[in-house]
């Protein structure tokens, strides 16, 4: 594809901007001699058709470089080379052999010679690199759509791997579209049928899947080559703009089923990691910009623990990220974020926490992203953790707290009964204020870092071995028991009690503060076989198996159950801290009537909640000793009585029942089953 004339060009905005006439290309280089832009007429081109060298006059505006090309249309693969000095010591990395893609680019091609090792070593890398694609993000029919807006404290969210969901070849999709964004439509009547509210996307943004040990796929995506572009292996074809009108179908066949599309993206690092790492993108065009250097300038910062950090609150790269998600709400039509490891975007430009970071004041308040949902991992990997303490007035903020004492308790540790009243009650302790809704606690027991549901309850540690890295990488810790041995069991007690256990934590993520989150295949007992890291495990051990649903078809049923239990209950749409209401919300109870027991030797609670002005009443009992236990139950009051609605230790069938007519239970007490849960509701009789 060739070009029909030349223009000066102009500075904004970054990246390349479609016309009727052409397209405007602009990068940012502050300290570069020179730029060229190379066209390829296809993904495996070896050499570009064509070469314009920008003139350093005429083709730049302060420190932008800008240039219009005549005749260019959507489609056209381009990349660029940036000639300048190679200086690490001062913090200078560029290199004229190495083929760029722009920091804006909307699509990214990679074809089959790319190699990222040659990006790495010297010499040059045109037969082996990415290439930026042309889009135009006006082309494309949304038929009405737009993003959904929907009130957070009726949110169910399910953290989903996009292409593990339906990779398997179980999952019934076309072989053409396992794995893929047209994939996922086929299977959003099971989030329907599970009742999620909203698909929370791991990394999206274009990645290098070769960012990975020896022999093995960087599975999970949290290695970024372009924050705008839409991951190209997630598309069912290799036309160069099929995973930008891919990833919209999908979009607009979730909204359509009343889902949104949170995505979590990652601005902490990028693909190209520590000093030994590729040339790609960023630190060819302009190193010191884009990522923090320690005092020997040759060196990068670490606060990601990936190798680099991306300069978050340096006026180019702050812009940028930006950019980034005005560009994902209004052009791609996404709701939500979730910022991996939000912490690292709080420190200044050489590492040190600020108190009001600039670009998450920015993020909050901007106009384009006010409707959207902000969720904040708020911790980052040199150990600075600001759960609770985010800035913002509307950061959600995922609680992993929650997770570590749910578990705990769960598990049967001493000590974790006050613990556990918290975390059920919105986490007060971390969260206060009057201005702190509730919702903005996530609520989660695993997430693709760490353990599977199944794996939480079927091993005391990590197995990580496949990995390569001699079972060194993963958490330790992760408050877990295998139920009396480890790995999968021939022993029926063993697995009747990991299907309780599950129900358990089931159980009380649903009836807590909070917005409840789950993990892809945790409602059908999906197993990583006790791997707790499996970043580079692109296997059937990773992704969703179908077949699973059928075989814990038990998990399945009770998840959805409850589920829609908890969307009927107008207590979980309170959205101030219930322990900030007082009594007639949440009051504590026991074994005895409103007589909790925190001492240390306690593995029980029971709570009571009931809705301002409503006549419902909720009464959850939490029995997690190893012995039957007799609770109390309180008065219901005239003309109700108490339908036992939840009871973990029953099987398949009894253990949710919705049904009025079966539930109706006429005690004063109730013995809970040992290491199990029950739920009541007052209905009028």
């Amino acid at each position: 594809m060739g070009y029909s004339g030349l223009k000066r060009g102009r500075s904004f905005p970054p990246g390349a901007t479609v016309s009727a006439d052409g397209v405007n290309f602009c990068v940012f280089s502050k300290n570069c001699h020179y730029v060229e832009l190379l066209f390829f007429d296809s993904v495996d081109s070896p050499q570009p058709s064509d070469v314009i060298r920008l003139d350093r006059v005429k083709n730049r505006t302060f420190y932008y470089w800008h240039i219009f090309v005549e005749g260019i249309r959507p489609g056209q693969l381009y990349a660029y080379r940036v000639h300048g000095p190679f200086d690490p010591e001062a913090g200078f990395r560029f290199d004229g052999n190495k083929v760029l893609v722009d920091p804006y680019s909307k699509a990214i091609a990679v074809g089959k010679n790319y190699d990222r090792k040659a990006a790495i070593e010297p010499g040059d890398t045109v037969r082996s690199c990415m290439k930026s694609v042309v889009v135009d993000p006006g082309a494309y029919d949304w038929e009405g759509d737009l993003p959904l807006h929907r009130e957070s404290n009726s949110s169910f969210i399910y953290e989903m791997h996009l292409s593990g969901f339906t990779k398997d070849p179980d999952s019934g999709v076309d072989v053409r579209e396992r794995g893929t964004y047209l994939g996922l439509i086929k299977k959003i009547p099971h989030l329907v049928e599970l009742g999620v509210t909203e698909v929370e996307l791991l990394p999206v943004q274009h990645f290098d899947e070769q960012d990975a040990p020896a022999g093995k796929t960087n599975y999970w995506g949290y290695c970024p080559v372009s924050f705008f572009a839409p991951h190209s292996g997630y598309a069912s074809s290799d036309a160069p703009l099929a995973a930008v009108n891919e990833f919209r179908d999908m979009v607009k066949a979730l909204h359509r089923a009343g889902i949104e599309v949170i995505l979590d993206v990652v601005f902490n690092h990028t693909t190209e990691g520590n000093h030994l790492g590729p040339t790609l993108s960023f630190r060819g065009f302009e190193n010191r910009a884009y990522y923090m250097l320690e005092h020997n300038r040759a060196v990068y910062a670490n606060y990601s623990g990936c190798g680099n950090t991306f300069n978050a609150n340096q006026s180019i790269a702050r812009r940028m990220i930006l950019d980034a998600l005005r560009y994902w709400v209004s052009e791609m039509h996404v709701d939500g974020f979730r910022f991996d490891l939000a912490t690292v975007l709080s420190r200044d430009e050489w590492g040190q926490p600020l108190k009001s970071p600039p670009i998450l004041w920015e993020i909050e308040s901007d106009p384009v992203l006010a409707g959207t949902r902000i969720i904040a991992e708020a911790w980052d990997a040199s150990g600075l953790n600001q759960v609770g303490s985010f800035v913002g007035h509307r950061w959600a903020e995922w609680n992993g707290l929650y997770r570590d004492d749910v578990r705990r308790f769960v598990r049967g540790d001493n000590g974790m009964v006050q613990a556990l009243a918290n975390r059920i009650g919105g986490s007060p302790d971390l969260f206060s204020g009057i201005d702190w809704e509730a919702h903005r606690s996530i609520n989660f027991l695993t997430c693709h870092d760490g353990f599977t549901l199944m794996d939480l309850v079927s091993y005391n540690r990590k197995h990580n071995e496949e990995n390569g890295e001699q079972n060194q990488d993963g958490m330790n810790e992760n408050y877990s028991w295998n139920c009396g041995e480890e790995g999968q069991s021939a022993d029926a007690r063993i697995n009747a009690l990991r299907i309780r256990q599950i129900k358990n934590f089931l159980a009380m993520l649903c009836f807590s503060q909070g917005t409840p989150m789950i993990q892809m295949g945790d409602e059908a007992g999906r197993t990583q076989n006790g791997n707790n890291n499996a970043y580079c495990r692109d296997t059937r051990g990773s992704w969703f198996c179908w077949s699973d649903l059928e075989s814990n078809r038990e998990i399945f049923e009770f998840t959805k159950a409850i589920f829609r239990f908890r969307k009927s209950c107008g207590v979980f749409r309170v959205d101030r801290l219930w322990l900030h209401e007082g009594q007639t919300v949440l009051r504590w109870s026991g074994v005895r009537l409103w007589e909790p027991d925190f001492t240390h030797d306690s593995h029980t609670l029971a709570y009571r909640l009931q809705e301002p002005g409503s006549a419902e009443q909720l009464f959850v009992i939490l029995n997690c000793y190893s012995e039957n236990l007799p609770f109390e139950l309180p008065d219901c009051g005239p003309g109700f009585a108490w339908f036992k609605v939840i009871d973990t230790s029953q099987p398949s069938g009894l253990d949710c029942i919705l049904d009025r007519e079966r539930g109706q239970y006429h005690s004063r007490s109730f013995l809970a089953q040992a290491r199990s849960s029950a739920v009541f509701v007052t209905r009028p009789y």
